[in-house]
């Protein structure tokens, strides 16, 4: 069993709302996708919604361990839920880069596009956002703030590799068990040549600081808050 002397449950809570206004917030993102579909006849952005729902995944996975303190208090159980939620957690900021879809889709206004994609994309981000500081609260609790920092931007640059791997080279989450082998090889290729694959480097960077930033930001804006200053 782990040491959780100083663990509160209830910091890792979110307010009901908060899953009311993110269920909202998702239906009008699925609501504007059916207007496009329903007025150009245009499935170009169906994929958006799987995305989306991807994305739910480790919110829901660290909503769980909410729920049930069981998940945090054995080692066992705790190490396989992060690792699955480690899975899953890229999911969150990868529909950012469906933004790349604007070049190329042109069946309605580039202003709808931008918004539909886009809110797709901050819905998917703070899934990411709470799922984030829900795992930041155990770890924290079990080894210290010192290393809260360090876990987030690692986790971070995982991810941001994840979404380069994701977009660029078409995998996803699934093939660590479907497809180990070919994703494997590709993984070990880039670490092997890294002059050679700066732009997967560069990318996985860039995105790596870009979400730590926003995390972090996000965190100091809500603290803020919560103590009126």
């Amino acid at each position: 069993m782990l040491s959780l002397k100083s663990f509160r449950p209830a910091r890792l809570s979110v307010s009901p709302t908060v899953h009311q206004w993110l269920l909202l917030s998702s239906g009008f993102s699925c609501l504007l996708l059916l207007v496009r579909i329903l007025v150009t006849g245009s499935t170009a952005y169906i994929f958006l919604p799987w995305n989306l729902l991807l994305a739910f995944v480790p919110y829901w996975i660290t909503w769980l361990m909410t729920r049930d303190v069981s998940i945090i208090e054995n080692k066992t159980k705790l190490i396989l839920s992060l690792l699955i939620w480690l899975l899953f957690f890229p999911n969150s900021f990868y529909i950012i880069t469906d933004l790349f879809h604007l070049t190329h889709v042109t069946s309605a206004p580039r202003w709808f596009d931008l918004l539909l994609i886009f809110s797709f994309a901050w819905n998917g981000m703070v899934c990411g956002l709470i799922s984030m500081r829900r795992v930041e609260v155990v770890i924290t609790a079990l080894k210290g703030n010192s290393y809260a920092l360090l876990f987030i931007f690692g986790v971070m640059w995982l991810s941001a590799f994840g979404i380069y791997i994701g977009r660029f080279l078409r995998f996803n989450s699934w093939d660590v068990l479907t497809d180990p082998f070919s994703l494997a090889a590709e993984i070990t290729d880039m670490i092997i040549h890294p002059i050679e694959n700066m732009y997967a480097w560069s990318m996985t960077m860039c995105y790596a600081v870009f979400m730590t930033l926003l995390y972090c930001t996000v965190k100091k804006l809500t603290e803020s808050f919560g103590s009126g200053k």
